[in-house]
């Protein structure tokens, strides 16, 4: 590997241009079919194979108008006003009125009609549902504190009013899911309804569904990158060095990143997959190139080579570990395919893609332009400045530090496992979700919508479910008495607040109610209740030899967190095994693989600890810009632990392979260990600093699904680069002496020989300056 990447990098030094030109055409053609084809992002979360997404199937083939997405809409008013005086009741019905003759949107007495029912017959129904949940209980206070908007005697289609008139609630339906909409549906949606603040002092607050989706990207990542370049400057001492890993990171993210949307209008791809390659792609890229040219800048001030050789050598010695590091971070993205997620899935592709360009382009650009810079890479002061201090004995920090830990090696580990095992406490407690309006910060609409409906109808009505009846023997059909029955039955089970029959196909073979709960989107109650619902064994399968669905958005949620749960210990077990032959192949030891992934174990418990203590607990919450604590993101411990594993991999490759390097040029014992340690700590601990900057730069963004990836990944490699790889693993290696690179020696032979060191490189190089 080392002498392929050697000849490959110094092909890339002697002709520069062709490797530029090169990479600058890849972008071309990127940059072109950006242009053609634009950038589609959606917001819609695919769950193939749960519950909720087969009934959304169901519906989408057999009752079409009625799977498509739900919107709503939050008329309020100042405190001590109604919304049902006559200026105020002509605005909203006018918005109203609006809205429903949109094309995408569904009138219900048109849907009614459309499936075989009288509009007056199903309200009906519903008012007889309304009356049973009345009797069944006798005190005047647990009837609804709202009904419907009344005009003139008659309701204003799907829009209710709080008793207290200050709060209406406009629901309605699409034909289709949010993301199949035309450009620009919602915004007229958005319009119509604002039209009744004219004139009046009703306030309107659209739902987040109405809102067009955008990529939460802002400025906030800038200052990343500029802490970036400020430690680039320090490690390197340069400003052409440490200016090359930036634009080695961008032309990365630029190819991965907008390669994606180059092909975002032929795939389903939500909003938040560009930022996961963007965080990624901006972190590795930055890392590997920094690694090369340090690489290159040693050589040149250790050994006195030139600019062209030691470039050539640095690809092929630190080029390795750039090649193997990767490598590694790509099977840990891939490992997500398994998980037959698709949004997951398309994630994981970019992401992997991504971080391919920036191991090709560290391998290829890198050295191209290291070729343009020839003997400028390093300037006639930072070679006398080096000259002056290999006089003087080393003394330095990272000296005194890993004598220390290698001293008090056992005071290290026990304060290590001390230290990140109290961190992991809160994972006991950790909850899993996704946001919602309830967790928002208090300025956005979509809070102070959910707490205007939490306010009128209760919180329920945040998170309304979809009901979906079939009779168990496939040549029954359901009669809108039955269809009653089975509301009224509904209505009796607990934590329902309001059960409204919506209408039957026209084959009679399926039924459609909407469900409110009386507890929020996100309670354990309503998973409760959801979970009671499709049971075989419940009520209305029995009375009714009904089988019901459950879908809609809460369900979805409520699904996706189950299947993550289920598939998690399946995706750690493969990323776990394929990476230990990685590590085997790499370091040619049974331990330091294994001591890897307990020290990964360790950091990924910690940071998980410490990441639900912030955003559920709300610690620290004003530091990091959120108001309400709230559940984790539901995909987070399978997408954080992926990309950690593997970033937390690149650094114990660059590490611990430094000292593999130094055990097989000839230091024995301790010495392996620190004089390795000496290579590599300065360029990992600036490596690990840039990747925490990188990534804490998407902490202070407005989305909090961003944020709280963000913070995790900031987290996650400040514990496993600066605890775990900085002082665990030097203290374990001490401990274990040379013993650490012990392989049976049958294991030996069958294993190819990587050379990721370049000791064979070196070995022919020198023999020929000796010829």
């Amino acid at each position: 590997m080392s002498k392929l990447l050697y000849r490959l990098g110094k092909t890339a030094y002697d002709k520069p241009w062709y490797f530029i030109i090169g990479w600058i055409l890849v972008l071309g053609i990127v940059g072109t079919a950006l242009g053609m084809n634009g950038v589609h992002v959606s917001s819609d979360i695919k769950l193939e194979g749960t519950a909720s997404q087969n009934v959304l199937d169901k519906l989408e083939k057999e009752l079409p108008e009625a799977s498509g997405g739900q919107g709503s809409v939050i008329f309020n008013i100042p405190e001590g006003e109604r919304l049902d005086t006559p200026e105020n009741l002509a605005a909203i019905s006018k918005a109203v009125s609006e809205v429903y003759k949109n094309d995408y949107v569904i009138n219900p007495a048109e849907l009614a009609a459309a499936s075989g029912a009288d509009a007056a017959a199903m309200q009906e129904q519903a008012s007889q549902s309304a009356a049973a949940a009345s009797q069944a209980s006798a005190d005047p206070s647990n009837l609804p504190p709202y009904g419907p908007l009344m005009i003139d005697g008659m309701p204003v289609p799907g829009v209710l009013i709080s008793n207290a008139g200050d709060v209406a609630l406009f629901q309605f339906q699409f034909t289709v899911q949010q993301n199949s909409l035309p450009k620009g549906v919602t915004d007229s949606i958005v319009n119509a309804v604002s039209e009744a603040e004219q004139g009046t002092n009703i306030t309107v607050l659209p739902s987040d569904s109405l809102k067009e989706v955008g990529i939460p990207i802002g400025t906030n990542e800038i200052y990343g990158l500029v802490i970036a370049a400020i430690v680039l400057f320090m490690t390197l001492g340069s400003v052409v060095a440490a200016g090359l890993p930036i634009v080695i990171a961008l032309f990365g993210v630029a190819a991965g990143v907008g390669g994606a949307f180059a092909v975002s209008s032929f795939v389903t791809m939500t909003s938040f997959t560009p930022v996961l390659a963007l965080m990624i792609g901006l972190a590795v890229g930055i890392d590997y190139a920094l690694f090369i040219v340090n690489r290159q800048r040693r050589l040149i001030f250790d050994q006195n080579l030139n600019a062209r050789e030691a470039a050539s050598r640095a690809v092929g010695t630190a080029g390795s570990a750039v090649f193997f590091a990767g490598l590694t971070v790509i099977i840990a993205l891939c490992g997500m395919l398994v998980i037959g997620i698709t949004f997951l899935s398309m994630m994981a592709i970019v992401a992997s893609v991504t971080v391919l360009f920036s191991v090709l382009i560290a391998l290829t650009l890198l050295p191209a332009l290291l070729g343009l810079l020839g003997e400028r890479i390093c300037s006639r002061k930072a070679r006398e400045k080096n000259q002056s201090k290999a006089h003087k004995k080393s003394n330095g920090f990272a000296n005194r530090w890993i004598s220390g830990v290698v001293k008090f090696r056992w005071l290290v580990i026990v304060g290590v496992i001390v230290i990140l095992g109290t961190a992991a406490i809160p994972v006991a407690k950790m909850e899993l979700g996704m946001p919602s309006g309830a967790t928002a910060n208090l300025d956005t609409t979509a809070r102070q919508s959910y707490d205007a409906i939490t306010k009128g109808f209760g919180e329920g009505f945040n998170g309304p479910l979809l009901i979906v009846a079939e009779p168990t023997d496939a040549s029954k059909t359901v009669s809108l008495q039955t269809l009653g029955s089975i509301a009224q039955d509904l209505q009796q089970f607990e934590h329902v607040s309001v059960v409204t029959p919506a209408g039957v196909s026209e084959d009679g073979k399926m039924a459609i109610l909407s469900l409110i709960p009386d507890s929020g989107p996100t309670d354990s109650a309503t998973k409760q209740l959801v979970e009671e619902l499709r049971s075989p064994d419940s009520s209305i399968a029995v009375n009714h030899d009904m089988k019901l669905g459950v879908t809609g958005l809460t369900a979805v949620n409520i699904d996706m967190s189950a299947k993550l749960a289920e598939v998690f210990p399946v995706y750690i077990g493969i990323i776990v095994v394929l990476s230990l032959i990685i590590l085997l192949l790499v370091f040619r030891s049974i331990l330091v693989p294994i001591k890897a992934t307990i020290g990964f174990l360790l950091s990924i418990l910690a940071t998980f600890g410490l990441t639900t203590a912030v955003f559920q607990w709300g610690w620290a919450k004003a530091l990091f810009d959120f108001d309400t604590g709230g559940p984790l993101l539901s995909f987070i411990p399978i997408m954080v632990t992926g990309i950690l594993y593997g970033l937390a991999m690149d650094y114990q490759v660059f590490l611990v392979s430094s000292m593999r390097e130094s055990y097989v040029h000839g230091h024995r014992g301790n010495q392996s260990v620190m004089n390795g340690y000496q290579m590599a700590s300065r360029v990992v601990v600036a490596a690990a600093i840039i990747m925490v900057s990188v990534f804490a730069g998407f902490i202070f963004t407005h989305d909090i699904m961003i944020k709280q990836i963000g913070f995790a990944l900031a987290l996650g490699i400040l514990i496993d680069a600066f605890i775990v790889r900085m002082a665990l693993v030097p203290a374990v290696m001490s401990l274990f002496g040379d013993k650490s690179w012990w392989l049976p020696k049958w294991l030996d032979r069958l294993l190819p020989n990587l050379d990721v060191e370049g000791d064979k490189l070196i070995a022919e190089l020198n023999a020929k300056e000796k010829q």
